[in-house]
């Protein structure tokens, strides 16, 4: 069993590449981590990782050996849930990021389902609209709203995301309502919480717009509230201002105008290889909630 208990060692080391985050996930402290490690390269016979202070690396035969154990460790691991059923004993803690409005509106109202389904598991949810480091901080999953750049990590879409330009009754009734992209040049506009560049897709194609407005913030909260309160134009999305522009509380904005299409709301974790079930089921959770919320044509 030493054998195997190091090869698990050497996988989650690649899987989520440092040896601190592996011991975190598997309970060792860096110092035991490495020791599995030397062990096993030295019944090998052969270095399987070149490791300095910053980083870590798969030598060729390293690189070899992950491809051809990872069958083998995901076949052991089939085995014994088909014995114990452990596909139904989830269990442990479950640390996910979200942001804020997100979370708040679409995560944490249905939060008490999930977690009636797995007694055994406990949920750390926390909010915050930065982007966290989800290996070195320790997240299980991160819940992103965006375009997927980053290819280190794994990202399941879990629904579209549709953005619009919009404004309060009182706002439009005031300032009036802009005819073209140009006379938003004569509004106040929003910046998003991010201060990032409105990127649309119009009649002409995919163009950018930077907001000028006097209200400047970190909170995409304040940005909502100050919209649906008549500040100023807005890019929201529809699962964010959804009931306000049903009541009339919120109207379109420019409707030849709407976000990128390539916005989506993804779930981001380290690695495809050896997902442990307790991120897998509340991934799934997650698709079949937004599924029929959202759909491809929100």
């Amino acid at each position: 069993m030493g054998k195997l208990e190091d090869m698990e060692v050497f996988a989650q080391v690649v899987a989520t590449g440092s040896l601190s985050s592996a011991g975190r996930a598997l309970g060792l402290s860096p110092a035991g981590v490495s020791k599995r490690l030397r062990r096993l390269e030295e019944t090998l016979g052969t270095r399987l990782l070149q490791r300095t202070t910053r980083q870590i690396s798969l030598t060729e035969t390293g690189q070899a050996y992950f491809e051809r154990i990872g069958p083998l460790l995901a076949g052991i691991e089939d085995a014994e849930n088909f014995v114990s059923r452990r596909s139904d004993a989830v269990r442990g803690t479950l640390k996910v990021s979200a942001p804020t409005s997100f979370g708040r509106m679409h995560i944490a109202p249905h939060i008490n389902d999930f977690m009636r389904s797995y007694p055994d598991l406990a949920i750390n949810l926390q909010l915050s609209d930065t982007f966290v480091d989800i290996v070195g901080e320790g997240f299980d999953l991160s819940i992103r709203i965006g375009e997927l750049t980053d290819s280190s990590l794994v990202g399941r879409k879990l629904a579209p995301v549709r953005r619009i330009l919009c404004a309060a009754p009182a706002y439009i009734e005031h300032h009036g309502m802009p005819e073209t992209l140009t006379d938003l040049a004569d509004h106040l506009c929003l910046p998003p919480h991010n201060h990032d560049t409105w990127k649309l897709e119009g009649p002409d194609g995919a163009i950018t717009f930077r907001p000028d407005g006097p209200l400047k913030t970190n909170s995409s909260e304040v940005i909502r509230e100050a919209v649906i309160g008549g500040a100023g134009i807005a890019l929201r999305s529809t699962w964010d201002v959804g009931p306000e522009l049903e009541a009339g509380k919120l109207v379109q904005v420019l409707p030849a105008y709407e976000g990128s299409r390539n916005i989506g709301i993804y779930a981001l974790y380290a690695s495809r290889q050896f997902l442990p079930a307790k991120i897998r089921v509340f991934i799934d959770f997650l698709v079949t909630l937004y599924e029929p919320m959202f759909g491809e044509d929100q």
